[in-house]
């Protein structure tokens, strides 16, 4: 099947057959993730978990349940989460004295207990993450990774001693948000949200979007600044040098299993997944193609093989007793980056044939330094398919005019920063108003609902 033809049908039948996620478990939207899905979401995991360790974030892991006297102290933040959220009224027989709620995300359940942590200035900053399920009552059409009812969810809690170190917590939210994008090859846009649409309780939010081939724009990563918000409620302070109490200034960063659903989207093509190599648990597949009365000379040669690369990439060995051609429809379908043959010709030849799975391309390498030149192709595919993917996002980013011109991609018009201009634009296009982008880009025109002058811009897009 064609992503370019039918791509929701595309995209279900690659998760199913390359085996990420099965969506029969009795819970609609909770899915069952599979071995080989896990292991790529781990991955991720792990790029997220060095970015965040290197830069003296500590790992926590929060209880799922929070008290709904706590949930319900932040008035504005339920107002934009009470009809997500799911409760436990009951434990065993007995009616709860309190209700629960199935976390949807931790700043109620984080807050009283950053009240207990922080102390004085030398507590500052706190920065914390977790890697969790959260859970969201989603009553829309759920679609694996990208819409569920429970979310593997990342999220990044920090607390500074002004308005100022908060800033810059979100500077380095961004920079890391850079060099995880770059490893899943995800091109994206920063936008500033609009006031409207921005995280309940936020002082102002920042969406990083991606453009999937179905020309949506998908939320890949928010990064928060709440001042000092929600401290204010949950009464988090410190003591200064001066012996002040001042109530801290936070920010969070979340991303979630969406980043899986944007590579397999951006990526995958009619034989199944394309992964980069840095989300690949098998970097490259060892296939030997027996020949009659030679095969256990060929497979000891394909375990050598193994041994040698193993050394410098996740690499598998397919040595399964069925034909070489179901071996290479298995592993493209799963995306692996590099198919490495082995023959009677190539073992003549002390070489071996290696296949590109983004490309297709073949080519001939000698069995010399061989870990090192795959190594060398591994680096080369992952920046090509950054380039490629950061193309197609820059073709199907359009300049408009006029409401009229509006098409599927990103959308970018003059706004003079009006809350009713900027509504007109969803309800005159069925767009989602993505925001002001956060690195200016230059602008001299009009508001294209208005017409008033203005050097802001802001971006539009059909979103998931």
């Amino acid at each position: 099947m064609r992503k370019d033809e039918e791509f929701s049908e595309w995209y279900n039948e690659v998760i199913e057959r390359s085996e990420l996620s099965d969506k029969r478990y009795a819970i609609k939207g909770m899915n069952v993730w599979r071995p080989y899905g896990w292991a790529i979401m781990k991955l991720i995991d792990q790029a997220i978990r060095d970015e965040f360790d290197s830069t003296g974030h500590g790992e926590v892991n929060f209880p799922v349940l929070i008290p709904e006297s706590e949930f319900k102290k932040e008035a504005e933040h339920v107002k934009g989460f009470e009809g997500d959220v799911f409760w436990v009224t009951r434990g065993g027989f007995n009616e709860l004295d309190v209700k629960l709620v199935l976390r949807p995300t931790s700043e109620t359940a984080m807050y009283p207990m950053f009240k207990l942590w922080i102390r004085s200035h030398a507590d500052l900053p706190l920065k914390v993450y977790q890697i969790v399920p959260v859970f969201r009552y989603e009553t829309k059409m759920t679609r694996s990774f990208m819409r569920v009812r429970e979310i593997h969810f990342f999220e990044a809690h920090t607390a500074h001693a002004t308005f100022e170190d908060a800033e810059q917590q979100i500077h380095e939210d961004l920079q890391m948000n850079e060099r995880v994008m770059r490893a899943l090859a995800l091109p994206y846009i920063v936008s500033r949200r609009p006031n409207w649409d921005k995280f309940p309780g936020a002082h102002y939010s920042l969406g990083s979007d991606t453009l999937l081939p179905s020309g949506r724009a998908a939320q890949v990563a928010t990064f928060h600044q709440y001042r000092d918000n929600f401290a204010k409620v949950y009464d988090v302070t410190y003591e200064t040098e001066t012996g002040e109490h001042k109530f801290v200034h936070q920010t969070t960063d979340g991303m979630s299993e969406r980043l899986l659903g944007a590579l397999i989207s951006i990526h995958g093509d009619e034989k199944g997944l394309v992964l980069p190599p840095a989300a690949a648990p098998v970097q490259a597949v060892v296939v030997p193609i027996l020949e009659k009365g030679r095969q256990e000379e060929m497979l000891l040669e394909a375990q050598r093989l193994f041994l040698e690369l193993r050394e410098r990439m996740r690499v598998k060995l397919d040595d399964r007793d069925i034909r070489p051609g179901e071996k290479y429809y298995y592993w493209e379908a799963r995306g692996v980056p590099l198919r490495v043959e082995l023959g009677p010709r190539d073992l003549a030849n002390r070489a071996v044939t290696v296949v590109r799975r983004d490309t297709g391309e073949k080519k001939e390498l000698p069995r010399e330094l061989l870990p090192d030149r795959l190594r060398t192709v591994l680096e080369l595919m992952q920046v090509a398919m950054w380039n490629r993917a950061e193309k197609v996002l820059q073709d199907n980013t359009f300049t408009i005019t006029k409401l009229e011109d509006a098409r599927d991609g990103f959308n970018r018009m003059g706004w003079c920063g009006k809350e009713s201009c900027g509504k007109a634009i969803t309800e005159r296009t069925g767009m989602s108003v993505l925001g002001t982008p956060f690195y200016p880009e230059p602008f001299d025109g009009k508001c294209i609902v208005c017409g008033e002058k203005t050097k802001q811009l802001v971006y539009a897009a059909k979103a998931y």
